[in-house]
């Protein structure tokens, strides 16, 4: 059972499908600080197989990996019995109607675009997907 004082979000693992050195170590950074625990992994297929072995509650998935794109991947872990239910969010600079449409067809919970701009901004829409 959690302290009182603790928000329910806090300890949730998010794993960050990126191939973006920078940004892997910017997501980790505040997320950690931030209670999260933090995964991370640089490619489509490496994130499959992250995603598999660590179950996490939400998967930020950048849509230009270098093997495959995001919405394969999305598709894979939606056919995946054991990830059906992992929260999967568009993490991407793509312009918003693309992604907004892309939500829709693919199966993501959601967006969040990059860069990031704030801190407070980016961790209050990861813990809004966790609510």
């Amino acid at each position: 059972m959690e302290p009182p004082d603790q928000p329910s979000f806090l300890m949730k693992k998010i794993l960050l499908i990126e191939d973006m050195p920078d940004s892997v170590e910017l997501v980790g950074k505040i997320l950690i600080s931030h209670g999260f625990e933090f995964v991370s992994a640089p490619d489509a297929e490496t994130g499959l197989q992250t995603a598999r072995a660590t179950l996490p509650d939400l998967i930020l998935l950048d849509l230009g990996l270098p093997d495959y794109d995001g919405q394969t991947l999305a598709g894979w872990l939606r056919e995946d019995e054991s990830l059906k239910s992992v929260l999967i969010v568009a993490f991407t600079a793509w312009p918003r109607e693309t992604v907004e449409d892309m939500v829709e067809s693919y199966g993501f919970n959601g967006y969040i675009r990059k860069p990031i701009l704030t801190v407070n901004d980016f961790v209050s829409r990861i813990e809004s997907f966790l609510r």
